[in-house]
């Protein structure tokens, strides 16, 4: 044993020399107490309140605004990554602000978003419709030209229609979709838009709930449209349907909810066709700069938050890591003081002491932080100096236990 006490205190083989402490701090100096140890790095406290879970513990409330804050700034990392952003690596210079004041600006931040995102995706939802709506005027009209329609039924004077959302193109519609008396015989037809992928499967269903009584007509959309169900890019195809019988239309129209199909309403007259077709380009053309305009705002706003965001992620991690250290404290009898009990290296007494001074001082405190070794039976952990070159290998074993 005296050969081991006199060897020296440090080697690239051996640990420092371990203390055991208490720290005995006030109440109102605890938090900055403990950050100040945090930056230093040389006191590793021992968890008094083992025997509580985490909902038991004492700063579990400032627990949870940190995690709930930590979820708002990932949302914000998220939102900024699908914008084609980068939040700024050198976050701007800003007077520092406390916990409670980063929580409202946070709140007001992801409030503004998700109003941003909600409308955003209200206005696409309406230019998709309308952009579909656009090809099945385009390409469902060809069917319905006369000497086009390779039927050799009676002319078509009634279309069948699902989409409610489109209350300007209905008023156009409306000499053609008067209740006229009823004919069974009278070929009638629904025209929509599916993906491409569905449309062999679509047709053959068709074709057996009608038991063939039906005439199905396709033409490529052309250009790749945004699926509601997936939210991707996909291939559709505009179609016709035309049958005859009411009892026939009902399966079909369920045969084109079931397959996602979304039906719109096409006059058979081309003049009418054609002036839905300026007032739907009309629409897309105010639809787009709307959606650019929002599309511009929500990129302003999501780099305002780009620039602070490295910052205030890293004030939330300290600040959630103050918090997890006091829940490792005891409250003492009078309610007044915090007391720890933790391990550190003989060389850092004295930096800690120092830290603790600040930490009073900053705090204007009246009672100081009383901090005394304890001699202690249990195993105390290792701490080994490194430097540039070593501190790297140390962390490998750090990592291996």
């Amino acid at each position: 044993m005296k050969y081991i006490d006199n060897l020296p205190s440090m080697d690239l083989m051996r640990s420092e020399k371990m203390m055991f402490a208490q720290l005995i701090i006030p109440v109102e100096s605890a938090h900055r107490a403990v950050s100040y140890l945090g930056e230093l790095g040389l006191l590793q406290f021992r968890d008094l309140n083992d025997d509580k879970s985490p909902f038991q513990r004492t700063f579990v409330n400032q627990v949870k605004r940190c995690a709930e804050m930590s979820r708002k700034l990932r949302f914000f990392k998220d939102q900024i990554h699908k914008a084609g952003l980068m939040p700024s690596p050198h976050p701007l210079s800003q007077p520092d602000i406390e916990l409670e004041e980063l929580e409202i600006r946070l709140a007001e931040h992801e409030r503004e978003l998700i109003e941003m995102n909600g409308n955003s995706e209200k206005l696409q939802q309406t230019y998709n419709e309308l952009l579909e709506f656009k090809m099945v005027l385009q390409k469902a009209g060809d069917f319905l030209v006369p000497g086009e329609i390779h039927s050799e039924e009676t002319e078509l004077d009634e279309n069948v229609y699902t989409n409610n959302d489109y209350s300007d193109t209905v008023s156009l519609l409306e000499q053609e979709m008067q209740p006229g008396p009823s004919n069974q015989s009278v070929v009638k037809f629904i025209s929509g838009i599916i993906c491409k992928s569905k449309v062999l499967r679509f047709e053959r269903m068709l074709f057996r709930a009608t038991r063939g009584n039906m005439l199905f007509n396709q033409a490529p959309a052309g250009d790749r449209i945004l699926d509601r169900a997936s939210n991707e890019m996909v291939q559709k195809t505009v179609f016709v349907v035309f049958f005859s019988g009411e009892q026939a239309r009902k399966k079909i129209l369920k045969i084109c909810e079931a397959f996602g199909a979304n039906c719109y309403p096409i006059p058979e007259d081309t003049t009418k066709r054609r002036q839905i077709t300026r007032e739907v380009l009309s629409r897309l053309s105010e639809l787009e700069t709307t959606l650019d305009a929002g599309l511009h705002h929500r990129d302003a706003a999501l780099t305002s938050i780009g620039f602070h965001l490295t910052k205030w992620m890293n004030m939330v991690r300290r600040e959630k890591a103050i918090y997890d250290t006091l829940n490792m404290l005891n409250f003492d009898v009078t309610k007044k003081c915090l007391v720890g009990e933790g391990w550190c290296p003989v060389f850092a007494k004295t930096k800690i002491q120092e830290a603790l001074q600040r930490a009073t001082f900053d705090s204007n405190s009246q009672m100081g932080i009383i901090f005394h070794v304890m001699n202690s039976v249990e195993s105390p952990p290792t701490y080994f100096r490194t430097n540039h070159f070593t501190n790297a290998y140390q962390e490998i074993v750090d990592a291996y236990g």
